[in-house]
């Protein structure tokens, strides 16, 4: 990846990265060119109604390690929808206005504001819902007991859970993207190179030797890259085959979920691997996904 100033990387952040693809904890869901939404997978909650989603500008589903989920969807007017489990209100997102930016994790979800506020609701008994005092924030990101914010400087902050030090990001600089898992955290650095700290009982976080890299994305205990060539790196657990991607190519993002992993390639369609059982692979017949936002 080009090196650029810094000056340059907070342009590229102000942009509000939106999510056009998302995997979650046992579904899939993506955006199309046209604001429509599309989902396969388990739909036990409800997490795949979205047939009747229009003016979408980005989607993100809730993971997890375990358990149940949800999707959110972004509408142009920054109101947010969502559907799903709902036991803790995490899809009570009716009134959220002036929204530019959202992330779902277990159990909560998260929006960010044009003035780099950021607002959560959900279960909150780690505190990874206590982001109210973050400002400047240009990106968030939801595992299952904590919550990382990436600031327009390259630093980072944290809420909630840490037992296992996957919220020590205090000390990381240059960051330019950040994806949280299960009890993982990753952040993408300026330079192309990759951070990761917390549980490592798989190897999710052996990315030392990263190199031009373009995006990052943690599942429950893996972890994907993308490089600026358009293949795709993989470590930790590979249970499900959600790690063999290396045959991938042509690929412009990436989502890793509770253990399949799914790529966007540059002609709109979208690849997958990993867990099946519940159709979440399902997405060869996929068209006209949205390549940018």
């Amino acid at each position: 990846m080009n090196d650029i100033s810094s000056e340059e990387a907070n342009f590229k952040m102000r942009q509000w990265p939106k999510a056009a693809i998302a995997a979650g904890y046992r579904h899939t869901v993506a955006l199309q060119t046209d604001g429509m939404v599309v989902a396969v997978g388990d739909n036990k909650y409800g997490q795949c109604d979205v047939s009747g989603w229009c003016d979408m500008v980005a989607v993100v589903a809730g993971s997890a390690h375990i358990g149940s989920s949800h999707t959110v969807g972004l509408q142009k007017d920054g109101t947010v929808a969502a559907v799903g489990w709902n036991k803790y209100g995490q899809c009570d997102v009716d009134d959220w206005q002036g929204i530019v930016a959202i992330t779902a994790g277990w159990r909560r979800t998260i929006g960010m504001k044009r003035d780099g506020t950021v607002v959560a609701l959900g279960q909150n008994n780690e505190g990874q819902c206590d982001v109210s005092e973050w400002r400047d924030i240009v990106a968030a990101t939801a595992g299952d007991w904590h919550t990382i914010g990436l600031q327009s400087n390259g630093l980072v902050v944290s809420a909630g859970n840490n037992r296992y030090g996957q919220c020590n990001v205090s000390d990381w600089r240059d960051i330019v993207a950040v994806s949280a898992g299960y009890l993982h955290t990753v952040g993408l650095k300026r330079d192309g190179a990759v951070a990761a700290v917390g549980l490592n009982k798989d190897g999710q976080c052996d990315v030392s030797d990263w190199r031009n890299i373009i995006a990052v994305s943690a599942g429950s205990n893996h972890t994907i890259g993308l490089k600026s060539d358009g293949t795709v790196l993989a470590v930790g657990r590979n249970n499900e085959g959600q790690c063999e991607v290396s045959e991938w190519r042509d690929i412009v993002a990436i989502s890793a979920g509770s253990a399949h992993t799914i790529g966007l390639k540059r002609d709109a369609t979208v690849v997958a691997v990993g867990r099946n059982e519940e159709g979440q692979c399902n997405v060869s017949g996929w068209r006209g996904i949205v390549l940018s936002i």
